[in-house]
């Protein structure tokens, strides 16, 4: 086949033709955001612009909302010790097991004060291990920590039960960070109903462009003593340097679309990947927290005795770009973090693909797709045979 067919856009997402129209007026603007002549205002009224589109997105306040350089620096301003509310700092940091890795990295925690959480064998946090946790260190007189636990998960799709962790971190005395980079723009999420104390988004996960995220507060109450970036003051404060102008505003033009037509691509979406999951089911192939509420874009399986390096190979030179898993280990194919905390014997794991879709995705493509896989398992239980002969 000679058209590509792009099934990774947990990876990145195309960019929406509107965020790419905002990027190209922004770029013909020649002021500074912080300047005060009529250039400068108009810089400062795209940027803002932005900021309120991205904070309806989550049900924000748009003052609530720091834009960084993307996801990773987001969470890792979230994730410090310098965080404070009310005059109270935080001296030790809670993960989920499955976090992306700028979450498991621990911010600006050192190693020794960062914990994991565990998950269940269908990729969900395990509520009750976190609530004996938080009891225990308050009976031990300990501080009450700083818990991250991401919304979905990158690789599963898995979406975590963010409502019920709030209450539990929350009777604890503790305040909870969402990694929301995978579910804002394909689910609804509202910061003040989820009870997330801050949260991270990224442009270009759901149509914006890449380099641009933003770090978004519940509320003003809680800010960052020592700044990650410090210089001119930008950003009220929280994140210093020049604002990125045509990047925010592509950002801001992708939130206002993924608001705009959520519901019915999360429908459309669902209804692909139950078809690519339905014909998976046809072959000897395992789906991973196939039980667990997941995204509607996001399937991650593996066939027994296929590696992820042959999969791989194999479809992209058959003109289809999936994945192994995240994308942010430097291209390599490494073992899967997220299916070792959920019990995944290693041989299966190191053989798992993720396929993540889009609105534009088509039933064609899919069936494509289902054609190249089963190809692939007839060619591997070929071999299987030969070997055995």
């Amino acid at each position: 086949m000679t058209e590509r067919i792009y099934l990774d856009w947990n990876a990145t997402s195309p960019l929406r033709p509107e965020a790419r129209a905002a990027m190209i007026a922004a770029l013909d603007e020649v002021g500074n955001p912080s300047s005060v002549h009529r250039e400068g205002r108009t810089a400062r009224h795209l940027v803002e612009q932005a900021r309120e589109r991205v904070a309806a997105l989550v049900r924000a306040e748009p003052r609530n909302v720091v834009f960084t350089s993307g996801g990773t620096e987001a969470n890792m301003m979230a994730l410090t010790p310098a965080l404070e509310t009310s005059g109270t700092r935080f001296d030790r940091l809670m993960v989920s097991s499955v976090e992306h890795a700028s979450v498991r990295a621990g911010g600006g925690f050192p190693t020794h004060q960062v914990e994991a959480i565990p998950v269940t064998a269908d990729g969900v946090v395990d509520i009750g291990a976190l609530e004996r946790r938080l009891n225990e260190l308050q009976r031990q007189g300990l501080r009450p920590p700083l818990v991250s636990i991401m919304a979905a998960n990158n690789e599963t799709g898995v979406i975590q039960p963010i409502k019920a962790a709030a209450a539990i971190v929350h009777a604890a005395g503790g305040l909870l960070h969402v990694d929301a980079v995978q579910a804002v723009g394909r689910i609804p999420f509202d910061i003040n109903e989820s009870d997330a104390d801050l949260m991270t988004v990224s442009a270009h996960k759901l149509g914006g462009p890449q380099g641009v995220g933003a770090l978004i507060r519940r509320s003003a109450a809680l800010h960052f003593a020592e700044p990650l970036l410090r210089g001119g003051g930008q950003e009220r404060g929280a994140r210093a340097g020049t604002e990125n102008v045509a990047g925010i505003a592509g950002f801001g033009a992708a939130a206002a679309c993924a608001m705009a037509t959520m519901t019915a691509d999360g429908e459309r979406m669902r209804a692909m990947r139950d078809r690519l999951e339905a014909g998976l089911a046809n072959g000897p192939t395992v789906v991973f927290g196939q039980n667990a509420e997941r995204l509607p874009n996001t399937s991650l399986f593996a066939a027994h005795g296929l590696r992820a390096e042959t999969a791989l190979i194999n479809l992209d030179l058959g003109g289809f770009a999936v994945s192994s898993g995240s994308a942010c280990s430097s291209g390599k194919v490494t073992a899967s973090h997220v299916l070792a905390a959920m019990g995944v014997p290693d041989k299966l794991s190191s053989g798992a693909i993720r396929l993540s879709i889009g609105p534009s995705t088509g039933e064609s493509e899919i069936n494509l797709f289902l054609e190249a896989w089963m190809k692939l398992l007839a060619g591997l239980s070929k071999r299987k045979r030969g070997l055995a002969a």
